[in-house]
């Protein structure tokens, strides 16, 4: 549980840049490099040259792509992807990351796996077959640990296809492989995820409309070629709902709007009767606790305990500052033996209506008969 809601993140700047071009071979005519020999000195004349060339014959890349060294080694029609790293400082990729890692942390609890960053903990199969164990109930015959890059494939080789056999008859793209995986493609990893955690129903909320920018190299003829394609991870929680488990709010919103002013007026009388002993009152559901304030007082008088003012933020400024405060009410909840909210943080602090209904309808249906 945090105690220190002053601690601010430090700002993750790219510092991969693009270091050099790619070259192929081509004749220069002699009186260009002889102009080159009069501007510059004889020590420096190859360096140029070469550069010169680079420049020239290099196909163009998206200023932010950086081609790697096993881009020059593709054979012949073959093609690799890389993240454009402007998408990965994107924030709602960011978002998307952190709530596969806390929905894997929170399944893998028991095993003691705590991931940390899904490129590093994830390409090497351990923890993609714990999991696939633990939401499938099913054992896979692979051994428990390998250090070696064939065994470590091997093991991938085996839980994708349980994965794919599993997936591919729901009319599941297979977007990801043994390759990709185990080269730490971060793009495939997050497109499997988001398959698991939409087949199994996980009781988290993926961010909406999350895409990436993708940089496809292929060898053509002997050159290097790219370009830049937009990978789509998460749509509407609509659309994406067609996979999760309706609950009783979205058949409300979508089909009995007229009947949710009722429910808030329930909701209402139920937090303002605890609310009140603090001489605190709500009106307006989704914007009084937007801030994450009266979801963390409210939590204490449940319970029937202090909360320590050092542990949220009383007059909140900051979207971080209410996302702390919501996140905070959410682990109150569960220490209260309540389970994780399906709704996110940051969807509360946002005004989103039926993410702060299921959190409040959550609290109701426990806390209704509390004094």
């Amino acid at each position: 549980m945090s105690t220190n809601p002053g601690r601010t993140k430090k700002d993750e700047g790219f510092l991969g840049k693009l270091g050099g071009t790619l070259a192929r071979k081509k004749r220069t005519k002699e009186g260009t490099i002889s102009n080159l020999l009069s501007a510059v000195s004889v020590s420096s004349v190859s360096d140029l040259h070469e550069e010169g060339k680079n420049a020239i014959n290099a196909p163009l890349l998206p200023s932010s792509a950086e081609l790697l060294p096993e881009d020059m080694l593709l054979e012949e029609n073959a093609e690799r992807s890389m993240l454009d790293p402007t998408s990965r400082e994107d924030l709602k990729f960011k978002d998307l990351q952190k709530v596969l890692i806390d929905w894997i942390n929170n399944e893998l609890e028991e095993d003691r796996i705590i991931v940390k960053d899904l490129e590093e903990d994830l390409y090497d199969g351990q923890v993609l077959q714990k999991l696939f164990e633990k939401l499938s109930g099913r054992k896979l015959n692979v051994a428990e640990v390998t250090q070696s890059e064939i065994g470590q494939k091997q093991k991938l080789q085996t839980v994708l296809e349980a994965v794919n056999e599993l997936l591919r008859p729901q009319g599941w793209t297979i977007e990801w492989g043994v390759d990709s995986i185990h080269s730490k493609n971060l793009v495939a990893i997050v497109y499997l995820l988001v398959a698991l955690a939409m087949h199994y129903m996980a009781p988290i909320r993926l961010p909406e409309h999350v895409s990436v920018q993708v940089v496809v190299v292929k060898k053509k003829e002997g050159i290097l070629q790219t370009a830049q394609v937009t990978k789509e991870l998460t749509t509407t929680t609509e659309m994406m709902m067609g996979r999760f488990e309706r609950d009783a709010f979205d058949t409300l919103l979508d089909h009995a709007p007229d009947k949710l002013n009722v429910v808030k007026t329930s909701l209402i009388t139920f937090v303002n009767k605890h609310l009140n002993k603090l001489n605190l009152e709500v009106t307006e559901l989704e914007s009084q606790f937007a801030d994450g304030v009266y979801l963390v007082l409210l939590m204490g008088l449940l319970e029937d305990y202090f909360v320590p003012l050092y542990n949220f933020y009383l007059t909140p400024e900051s979207f971080e500052q209410k996302v702390h405060n919501v996140a905070f009410a959410f682990e109150l909840m569960q220490d209260g033996g309540l389970k994780k909210p399906k709704a996110r943080p940051e969807d509360v602090v946002n005004l989103n209506l039926k993410s702060t209904l299921r959190v409040l309808y959550n609290l109701f249906t426990n806390y209704k008969s509390a004094d």
